[in-house]
C-alpha cells in the first residue's frame, strides 16, 4: 500500500467543552498512574534522589507490578502475540534489534523510568509528584487512590518551594482547578442535581481561583471550604448514598482522554510507529488506574483499538502491523458490544467505529485505486475493519429500535457497496483514459475503436478482479465476483446505449461495436456463472442484473429512443404554449383554443412518422408510442384545467348561527352596514387567479377545447387502426389487438375536465360573479324590497353568454350545473345568510314566488331545460320551503321531536346543537333550527336564547 499524505482524525473521545490541553491531560494521567501504583502495589512508594538511584540494586521482577519493578524485556510480548504484531527484534534482522530501542532499555532500568520517558515527563516533574504523593500518603495512611480526589490532595501538598518559579506553580494550580471543573462539573460521572447548590458554589470557587491565585496551605480556610464542596460532589452515587470511591475523573469523555494519554506510552517515543517490547508490563501498570478512571476491560479494548488505529493513520499508514493489531482487537470489541447494553459504552462504540468505518470506506469505495497484487493482505485488514465496524454499528441500531438484523446481511450489503463503487470508479478511469487518447488521435478516426478498446480493457479488469480481490471479498459476499462483473456489465451497457442512441441505422461499424460488446458480455457472464456455482440461487440474482446486449433489441431500443424524444418534445411544446394561451372563445368559429388544434396536429404527424419507420415491429412498439402521446394529452388537459377551481372554491363559508330580534327587519339595515357585510362576504368567496384567463368566456373556451379533443381523439383512433392494418409486418391478430390501443385515458380526462369545469364555472357565476345580488343582496333587510328580480336579470345575462359560447353537446349539462348552483345559493341565503336576514311567516309566500321565478328562468317557456330535470334538482328547495309557512311553536315542537329521535334519552335534559350537514331537509334538525334562527318573532328568539344562548350578532 503506497505511503499517503499524513491524515489526522478527530478523536471520538473529545468534546468542545473539554478545556484541558493534551499536555495537561498527560501530566494528570501520569499523576494518577504514580498514585495508583503507590496505593495498589505490595511495596510502599518511596522517593529516591537521582544521585542514589544508580547505587541501589534493581528491585526483584516478581510480585505485583509497580513503578520500581525492573524491566524484563527478554521475554516475548504476549500482548503483541495476541494482536498478531511482530517483535522488533524479529523485524530488525540479525537478532540485535535497533540501536534506539537498546539505548532506551539501558537508560530505563525500571518500568517507572520507562513509562516516565514514554510519557515525556521530566525527572524534576516526576520527583515533585512523588514527594507530594508521599506527603499525601503520610496524612492518609492506608487510603487507596480511588478514595481520594487527587487534584485536591496535590493542591494542598504541592508547595511553592517544589517549583522552580512562581509562574510554574500557578500554572499547575490552574491545571488542577480546570481538572476539577472538567471532572465534577463539565463531565461528571453522575448527572448533576439541578436542585443542589454545590455545583454552582464549586463553579464560583474555581473561577475565582483562576482569576485570583488561591492560597493552598494545609489549614487554609478557603481550601477546606473547597474540599467540602468537592467531596460532596465526588462522593455521590446512583442510590444517593455516600460512595467510598471518589468520582472526579471517571466521567465520559474526560476519563477516556486521560486513559488515551496513558495508552500512548505503549508507543516508542523514538519511533512513533513502533509498539514497545515492554508493552505487557506497561499495560499491567496502566490497569492500576482503572478504579480511578472508571475503565473496564471493554473500555480498555475500545480505547486501545482507537490508539492503534489512529497511530496507523496519523503516521502515514506505513506500519501495517498497527492495522493488523487494530483489526484483531476489533474482534474483541465486537464480543464486548454484544455482551453489554450499557448506554455510555454504546455511545463511545458508535462514535469510535463510525470514525473507523468512515476512514475504511474511503479506501474500500475505490479499492482498485488503493490496493494491488502486492497489498491484498492489507486490503483484507481494511475490509475486515470496515465490515466488522459496520456490523457492530448495525447491531447497536437494531437493539435500539428492537429490530433483528442478520449480521451476514450487514456484511454482505457493505461489501456489495464497496465492489460496485470501486468498479464504477475503475471503469470511469479507464473510460477517461481511452477518451483522452482518442482526443490525441487524428480527427477523422471513427468512434468505433473507442468502444472496442473499452470492451477489451473491461475484460482485463474483470479477470484481474476475479484473481486478486474477489477471493478476499468472498469471505463476506458469496457472489463477490458476480457483483463485480454485473457492475461492469451495467457500466459498459450505459456507454453502449449512448452509442446506439447516436445512430439511426445498422452499419458495419455498429455491427463491429456490437460484436465487441457481445464478446465482453460472454466473458462477464462466464465469470458470474463460475462464481455462483455453489450459491443458493445458482447465480440467478446476478444474471438478472445483467440484461443482455442483444443485437436484435438494438432496433427496438432505437425506436423507443425516437419515441421518447418525440414525446418529450410534445410535452415541452404543451408547457410552453399553454403558458401563452389566452383562451379566447372568438379565436375560431368553434370557440376552442388554437393550442388544441396544434397539439392534435403534432400527435397526428408523430403517428404518421412512426408508421413510416423501416422496422418490422410496428404492432409491438405502438402501445409505447400511444402511451407516451396519451400522457402528453393528459398533461395538456391537466394544465388546461389547473387553477380553475371547483365547487368548494366558490361556495362561501357559513356564518355562525345567530338569532333574530323582533326589530331586525323594520328597515333599519343601513347602507354602510350592508357595504361592510358585502365586503366581508366577498372576502370569503374563493378566487383562483386575478388573470383574465379565468373569466367566464375563457372558462367556456376551455370546456369547448375539451369537447373538441374528445371528438378528434375518436378520429385519431380509427386512423391508427387503418395504418396498423396497412403495415406489412402486422398479423391479423395484432390488428385485433390494436383496436384496444386507444387514447382512452385522455378521452376520460376530457370528460372529467368538462364535468369539473362546468360545475366550477357554474358556482363561480352564482357565488362570485353574482355574489352582490345574491349573497349580499337577496332578502337583506326588508324581504319585500330585496327580492330575486335583480339576481334573475343578471343571471339571465350570463346564461345568454354561455348559451352562445359553449359547444351544443355540453350546453344542457352546463346550464343544468348553473341551475343546481343557483338552487344551492337560494337555500344558502335562506338557511345560512347571516344576521342581516330575518323572515316572518308572511314572507313565505314571497319566497315561494321568487323560487318559482327562478325555476321559470331555466324552463324559459319550454325553450330551456326539460321540466322533469328542473323538478329533479328543485326537490330539496321545495322540501324546505313549507317550513317557512309553519308557525314558530310547531317548528319548535318539530325540532325537539326530531332531535330527541336523533339523540335519544341523552337529549331530554338539554337539547344538543345538531351539526350542520349541508344536506337540507324538512326532517333534518339542523335545517329546522336554521329556519328558527331566521324567524323574526319573540317566540323563536326566546327559544334560541334559552336553549342555546345564541347571540343576535356575528
Amino acid at each position: 500500500m503506497p505511503v499517503r499524505a499524513i491524515q489526522d482524525l478527530t478523536s471520538p473521545f473529545s468534546e468542545p467543552l473539554l478545556n484541558l490541553s493534551d499536555s495537561d491531560l498527560r501530566e494528570t494521567a501520569y499523576e494518577i498512574l504514580v498514585g495508583a501504583c503507590r496505593s495498589s502495589g505490595a511495596r510502599p512508594l518511596t522517593y529516591i534522589p537521582k544521585s542514589e538511584r544508580a547505587d541501589r540494586a534493581p528491585a526483584p521482577a516478581g510480585g505485583a507490578p509497580s513503578l520500581q519493578r525492573s524491566l524484563t524485556a527478554n521475554a516475548a510480548s504476549k500482548v503483541k502475540k495476541a494482536l498478531g504484531m511482530k517483535s522488533v527484534k524479529k523485524r530488525g534482522g540479525g537478532g540485535g534489534g535497533d540501536s534506539a530501542s537498546q539505548g532506551r532499555v539501558k537508560r530505563a532500568v525500571t518500568v517507572g523510568e520507562l513509562v516516565r520517558t514514554q510519557m515525556r515527563v521530566s525527572e524534576q516533574t516526576d520527583s515533585r509528584i512523588r514527594r507530594a504523593l508521599l506527603r499525601v500518603a503520610a496524612g492518609q495512611l492506608g487510603k487507596r487512590i480511588e478514595s481520594m480526589v487527587l487534584p485536591l490532595e496535590l493542591l494542598q501538598q504541592l508547595r511553592s518551594a517544589d517549583f522552580p518559579n512562581h509562574q510554574e506553580h500557578e500554572a499547575w494550580k490552574r491545571r488542577y482547578f480546570k481538572l476539577l471543573e472538567a471532572g465534577l462539573l463539565l463531565h461528571p460521572r453522575l448527572p448533576l442535581d439541578k436542585a443542589s447548590t454545590a455545583p454552582q458554589r464549586l463553579k464560583q470557587m474555581i473561577h475565582g481561583a483562576l482569576e485570583k491565585p488561591l492560597e493552598t496551605g494545609k489549614n487554609n480556610e478557603s481550601l477546606q471550604l473547597l474540599r467540602s464542596v468537592v467531596m460532596s460532589l465526588a462522593c455521590r452515587s446512583f442510590d444517593g448514598s455516600v460512595s467510598e470511591t471518589c468520582h472526579w475523573a471517571d466521567g465520559f469523555p474526560l476519563n477516556l482522554r486521560i486513559y488515551q494519554m496513558l495508552l500512548e506510552a505503549c508507543f516508542d517515543v523514538n519511533e512513533e510507529t513502533s509498539v514497545i517490547e515492554e508493552v505487557d508490563e506497561v499495560l499491567e501498570l496502566i490497569k492500576k488506574t482503572w478504579p480511578v478512571l472508571g475503565i473496564s476491560q471493554m473500555l480498555h479494548n475500545l480505547c486501545f483499538l482507537w490508539i492503534l488505529f489512529h497511530r496507523y493513520v496519523a503516521t502515514g499508514r506505513v506500519e501495517s502491523d498497527l492495522l493488523f493489531a487494530a483489526n484483531n482487537l476489533l474482534v474483541e470489541v465486537e464480543k464486548d458490544a454484544k455482551a453489554t447494553k450499557d448506554v455510555e459504552y454504546s455511545k463511545i462504540v458508535s462514535s469510535t467505529l463510525s470514525t473507523i468505518l468512515g476512514w475504511a470506506e474511503k479506501s474500500l469505495l475505490s479499492y482498485h485505486d488503493i490496493f494491488d497484487s502486492d497489498s491484498t493482505e492489507l486490503m483484507q485488514s481494511v475490509a475486515s475493519l470496515g465490515v466488522v465496524s459496520a456490523k457492530i454499528l448495525a447491531e447497536d441500531i437494531s437493539q435500539e429500535y428492537h429490530r433483528k438484523r442478520k449480521e451476514v446481511d450487514v456484511a454482505r450489503d457493505r461489501v456489495d457497496t464497496y465492489i460496485r463503487s470501486s468498479l464504477r470508479t475503475a471503469f470511469a478511469l479507464k473510460l477517461e483514459k481511452i477518451k483522452s487518447s482518442k482526443r490525441m488521435s487524428r480527427k477523422g478516426q471513427h468512434q468505433l475503436p473507442f468502444l472496442s478498446i473499452l470492451a477489451r480493457d473491461i475484460t482485463e479488469l474483470a479477470f484481474d478482479e476475479k484473481a486478486m480481490f474477489s477471493p478476499i471479498l468472498k469471505r463476506w459476499h458469496p457472489l463477490a465476483a458476480g457483483v463485480a462483473v454485473a457492475t461492469l456489465h451495467s457500466c459498459y451497457g450505459n456507454e453502449l446505449k449512448q452509442f446506439v442512441s447516436g445512430i439511426t441505422e445498422l452499419t458495419p461499424d455498429a455491427i463491429q461495436v456490437l460484436r465487441a460488446a457481445d464478446k465482453l458480455e460472454k466473458d462477464l457472464v462466464q465469470i458470474a456463472v463460475e462464481d455462483s456455482v455453489d450459491s443458493e440461487d445458482g447465480g440467478k440474482s446476478i444474471i438478472r442484473e445483467m440484461p443482455p446486449y442483444e443485437a436484435e433489441a438494438v432496433i427496438a431500443n432505437l425506436v423507443k429512443s425516437w419515441i421518447n424524444i418525440r414525446v418529450d418534445r410534445l410535452e415541452e411544446w404543451v408547457n410552453r404554449n399553454l403558458q401563452q394561451e389566452v383562451w379566447n372563445p372568438r379565436a375560431n368559429r368553434e370557440g376552442f383554443a388554437p393550442s388544441a388544434v396544434e397539439v392534435l396536429r403534432i400527435v397526428d404527424e408523430t403517428l404518421d412518422a412512426f408508421f413510416m419507420l423501416p422496422i418490422p415491429m410496428h404492432s409491438v412498439l405502438l402501445p409505447e408510442l400511444m402511451t407516451g402521446l396519451d400522457s402528453c394529452l393528459q398533461h395538456y388537459i391537466s394544465k388546461a384545467k389547473s387553477g380553475c377551481g371547483s365547487r368548494n372554491t366558490f361556495v362561501p363559508a357559513m356564518p355562525a348561527l345567530t338569532r333574530c330580534t323582533t326589530g331586525s327587519k323594520f328597515g333599519v339595515f343601513k347602507r354602510k352596514e350592508k357595504l361592510q357585510i358585502s365586503q366581508k362576504r366577498k372576502s370569503q368567496v374563493g378566487t383562483t387567479n386575478g388573470d383574465n384567463s379565468f373569466g367566464i368566456p375563457q372558462l367556456c373556451c376551455r370546456i369547448n377545447t375539451f369537447q373538441h379533443l374528445r371528438t378528434q381523439l375518436e378520429v385519431l383512433e380509427k386512423r391508427t387502426i387503418n395504418q396498423l392494418r396497412n403495415s406489412e409486418s402486422t398479423r391479423v391478430d395484432e390488428i385485433a389487438d390494436g383496436r384496444e390501443k386507444r387514447f382512452k385515458p385522455s378521452a376520460a380526462a376530457c370528460a372529467e375536465g368538462i364535468q369539473q369545469l362546468c360545475e366550477a364555472t357554474a358556482y363561480k357565476v352564482i357565488f362570485q360573479e353574482l355574489s352582490h345580488v345574491l349573497w349580499d343582496g337577496l332578502y337583506v333587510g326588508e324581504v319585500s324590497s330585496t327580492r330575486i328580480e335583480p339576481f334573475l336579470q343578471e343571471l339571465e345575462h350570463y346564461l345568454e353568454i354561455i348559451s352562445s359560447t359553449v359547444h351544443d353537446r355540453v350546453r344542457t349539462r352546463f346550464i343544468t350545473d348553473i341551475m343546481k348552483a343557483s338552487f344551492d345559493g337560494f337555500l344558502l341565503v335562506l338557511l345560512a345568510g347571516g344576521p342581516s336576514r330575518a323572515f316572518t311567516r308572511q314572507d313565505s309566500e314571497i319566497i315561494e314566488e321568487d323560487f318559482k321565478f327562478l325555476m321559470d328562468l331555466f324552463w324559459s317557456n319550454g325553450d330551456g331545460l326539460p321540466a322533469d330535470l328542473i323538478d329533479k334538482f328543485s326537490t330539496s328547495v321545495k322540501n324546505v320551503l313549507p317550513l317557512y309557512h309553519n308557525d314558530t311553536e310547531s317548528l319548535v315542537e318539530q325540532f325537539k321531536h326530531l332531535t330527541l329521535e336523533s339523540y335519544g334519552s341523552s337529549a331530554k335534559s338539554r337539547l344538543p346543537l345538531p351539526p350542520t350537514s349541508g344536506q337540507w331537509n324538512s326532517t333534518e334538525p339542523n335545517t329546522i333550527l336554521r329556519v328558527l334562527c331566521y324567524r323574526s318573532d319573540e317566540t323563536a328568539a326566546k327559544f334560541l336564547k334559552k336553549t342555546y344562548n345564541l347571540p343576535t350578532k356575528l
